[in-house]
């Protein structure tokens, strides 16, 4: 239980940490930013308690905007995705339900369930922090062309990241 704790807590700096420092500076054309924290949300064990999905959530978004600056929108848009992530793990769930302690990992789901999963809730995740950051409708299509810009090198990122970093 304790190296579980470790485990996660070290996940979590080193998610946020690479966020704030090597992703928060890449931006494409004004069009692209990819957003890979949420990482640390989607690769919860599945059997994790929603309220304890939720706080972690908010406290991984409050940790990006301290040092992003942001007032509070990744806060608002994780803790969403955090409260949404229970009922999209239901709706892709096999039909004799997930084992016990599975985790979301394309070692055990594949990598279509897993496109799948990660495609919704950074889509989800992109599409609240980039309206919530607008707050205008006034550019909307500009706006939704980011949403789906980013959405689609973010999850590029995070697929990969399977592969090559959380492999177990």
């Amino acid at each position: 239980m304790i190296e579980l704790v470790f485990r996660y807590s070290f996940r979590f700096v080193v998610l946020v940490l690479a966020q704030v420092f090597i992703f928060n500076n890449i931006e494409i054309s004004g069009y692209i930013n990819p957003y890979i924290y949420i990482l640390f949300l989607m690769l919860l064990p599945v059997s994790t308690a929603p309220l304890l999905v939720v706080i972690s959530g908010f406290l991984l978004g409050l940790s990006i905007d301290i040092f992003s600056e942001t007032i509070g929108m990744h806060t608002a848009a994780t803790t969403f995705i955090a409260y949404i992530r229970l009922y999209v793990l239901k709706f892709f769930s096999p039909h004799d339900g997930y084992a016990k302690g599975a985790l979301p990992r394309v070692k055990q789901f594949g990598l279509p369930w897993f496109s799948r999963y990660t495609i919704i809730i950074v889509f989800t995740h992109h599409l609240f922090l980039f309206y919530i950051e607008m707050f205008r409708m006034q550019d909307f299509f500009f706006t939704l062309l980011r949403v789906v810009l980013s959405t689609l090198f973010s999850v590029i990122f995070i697929v990969l990241s399977q592969y090559f970093v959380f492999r177990k």
